[in-house]
């Protein structure tokens, strides 16, 4: 075998050196950099916009569909304005509440619900997703479960009762600029308050497991919400504000957009908030008690 005259004297030299290892491979050689910084975590807004702007997509995947329900919806809630135009129109004012005032009422309450059922639809299947152990895929994401599960799922069907909500309020509602700032606080209060309440029936799933209680709540809540607490009296009207906060969904942010005060929007606000806390710590509280379903749902 015949070595090249190059190669002997690169072997003289490295024995000249004392270089008894071999050169470094190409891998060793880039041990020495220094690492790659981590790369910054999403903000929360972002991962939570990213999220409601899939379920949009979702939601408009069959706009004829999409279209159709929200037509459906609103004709609902005009026939159901139209029979409180012929009942105040044969009866007149009842107990301080004319058709002008249950305007109000039933824009706030259409307009919150709206919102609530229609842009936030897993607040309603909160209890129905945790008995059935279907928040595998909340949980496994970067952000509160909660607040991804409220923005996850459209319902167009109800989305119909904000359009009409405030459709109502432009057209009937007289809007001055300060009824509108008040009724958007009062939209704001609702909305709160119906998002706790319907999180905080449903979190007793994480405890009792399947039950109709989410349900028996949520149809309790609107149903109350519709009619005027004034109509009710003595211990009525005190559960509907004490128990079912039905009183602060639509009467008492209608009675702030017809006369507005202080005391009552501070004791609205106040409310909202209460119920708003007490549903997220049931639903977080709960969360330890939740057995995954065994299985990758997306919720």
């Amino acid at each position: 075998m015949t070595v090249s005259r190059d190669a002997r004297a690169n072997g003289r030299d490295a024995v000249d050196r004392g270089d008894d290892e071999p050169p470094p491979s190409a891998a060793e050689a880039g041990s020495d950099r220094p690492e790659p910084p981590d790369p910054a975590p999403v903000p929360v807004w972002r991962v939570l916009a990213a999220t409601s702007t899939s379920a949009w997509r979702e939601a408009l995947a069959n706009r004829a569909g999409f279209w159709s329900q929200i037509a459906i919806m609103i004709v609902n809630d005009v026939v159901w304005v139209v029979f409180w135009f012929l009942f105040f129109d044969r009866v007149g004012a009842v107990r301080g509440w004319d058709l002008d005032r249950l305007v109000v009422l039933f824009a706030v309450l259409t307009t919150s619900a709206g919102i609530v059922l229609g842009l936030l639809n897993n607040a309603r299947r909160t209890g129905q997703l945790a008995a059935t152990g279907a928040l595998d895929a909340a949980l496994a994401l970067p952000v509160s479960p909660l607040a991804y599960l409220l923005v996850r799922r459209v319902e167009p069907v109800n989305v119909g009762d904000l359009f009409f909500g405030l459709g109502l309020f432009v057209a009937l509602g007289d809007p001055t600029p300060t009824r509108v700032a008040v009724f958007a606080y009062g939209v704001a209060c609702a909305v709160l308050i119906l998002t706790g309440f319907l999180v905080l029936v449903g979190s007793l799933s994480f405890w009792a497991g399947r039950s109709d209680a989410g349900d028996l709540g949520f149809h309790a809540l609107l149903l109350f919400s519709n009619y005027p607490v004034d109509i009710f009296g003595g211990a009525t009207r005190v559960f509907l504000y004490a128990v079912i906060p039905a009183g602060f969904v639509s009467s008492a942010p209608a009675r702030l957009v017809d006369d507005f005060d202080v005391r009552l929007a501070l004791g609205t606000g106040a409310v909202a908030v209460a119920v708003a806390a007490a549903g997220a710590t049931a639903f977080t509280v709960g969360l330890r008690r939740y057995t995954s379903g065994a299985t990758w749902t997306r919720a």
